[in-house]
């Protein structure tokens, strides 16, 4: 994802002594409606958009004039990595802005916040499929009369969240896999007009685990497919991630999420039976599978059908194959309600 990142950010980034005309061509080439100024440290000094040329050209400059340090706006917004989607948006609609930088401490350019893709651009072609059918075992009773996509958080149910999610990023067709008292899914979305989108049902017979119920799409897609597990409350970047899946050429890809393990004990690093190390109570740092996913359409041809099959056994067979598979960094906000204590913790949050 850096190098994807780098490459898009390079486009939209000049000097402070470069031309009118190069910070019109940083402009247009990034698509961003903006360019950063940045010095020879690589700190971003101001911006420059399309009125800020105009006014400069109005005010006798040339597209030859080497003033992009006197045209720039040095009273630009910005935010860290620690900002939310949410937070953005309120600044961005605060403000009445479109693009919101992201710098680090020193100032420089790592990541670029663009209101189009926080709030979806037009209507994409990709579907979805929201994984609707598991029992809700871990949140009893609670799942014994409501399906586990439909507990509710801050008075919404989860699946209508991600309905919608996806639906404000322009994915206007969606399947459901349902099993589990399907009828209160049904009963909820039915055709999905209400919510700005085409709902269609996945009926699994039986569970079909998180990649069997890809066997019962009607057809193959012609782009690439979106998965996302239903119970999930997210404000992942759909237009990220699949943008991303498409720069690098990937067969499939999967969302990772941070996550921290803090172990109880002492940890004994042993060799030989002798101590190399004893470490007291330890956070392990790892990534972890988010539960989102782009599949090409040609690796829908590996799945069984009508039978139990994880998803993960499907990346194993696309790494077997030598498939490239790509690995996108989820940074919005993420939880998986699947247990109690996850789903007190979104509640409280939202």
């Amino acid at each position: 994802m850096e190098e994807f990142l780098n490459e898009r950010l390079a486009k939209v980034v000049v000097r402070p002594d470069g031309t009118l005309f190069e910070g019109l061509r940083a402009i247009n080439e990034g698509r961003c409606g903006i360019a950063f100024v940045c010095d020879a440290a690589g700190r971003v000094v101001g911006t420059v958009a399309d009125g800020d040329i105009r006014r400069a050209l109005l005010a006798g400059k040339t597209l030859d004039s080497h003033c992009l340090k006197s045209t720039m706006r040095s009273d630009f917004v910005a935010v860290d990595e620690s900002a939310s989607r949410v937070e953005v948006l309120d600044l961005m609609r605060a403000r009445e802005i479109a693009q919101v930088p992201v710098l680090d401490a020193e100032r420089h350019l790592i990541g670029l916040h663009l209101m189009r893709e926080l709030i979806g651009n037009g209507e994409r072609r990709n579907w979805a499929l929201i994984l609707a059918g598991g029992k809700g075992t871990r949140l009893r009773p609670l799942t014994e009369t409501t399906p586990k996509p439909m507990v509710t958080v801050a008075g919404r149910p989860i699946l209508e969240r991600l309905v919608l999610h996806l639906v404000g990023w322009g994915v206007r067709r969606i399947f459901l896999s349902v099993n589990h008292l399907a009828n209160v899914i049904e009963s909820h979305f039915g055709d999905g007009a209400r919510f700005g989108c085409r709902i269609e049902y996945l009926r699994e017979d039986v569970p079909l685990g998180t990649g069997g119920p890809l066997s019962l799409l009607p057809n193959t897609p012609g782009e690439p497919l979106l998965v996302m597990n239903g119970d999930l409350v997210t404000q992942a970047s759909v237009g990220r991630l699949l943008d991303f899946h498409a720069c690098g050429r990937y067969c499939a890809t999967v969302g990772v999420r941070p996550y921290a393990v803090d172990i109880p004990f002492g940890v004994a690093e042993v060799h030989d039976g002798g101590l190399e190390h004893l470490r007291e109570k330890p956070t392990i740092q790892m990534l972890v599978n988010a539960g989102i996913y782009v599949l090409g359409p040609e690796v829908l041809a590996l799945v069984p059908r009508n039978q139990e099959f994880p998803i993960t056994e499907l990346f194993t067979q696309l790494r077997a194959q030598g498939c490239r598979l790509g690995a996108f960094l989820i940074e919005d906000e993420w939880a998986d309600i699947g247990r109690t204590d996850e789903l007190r913790k979104a509640r409280g949050a939202v």
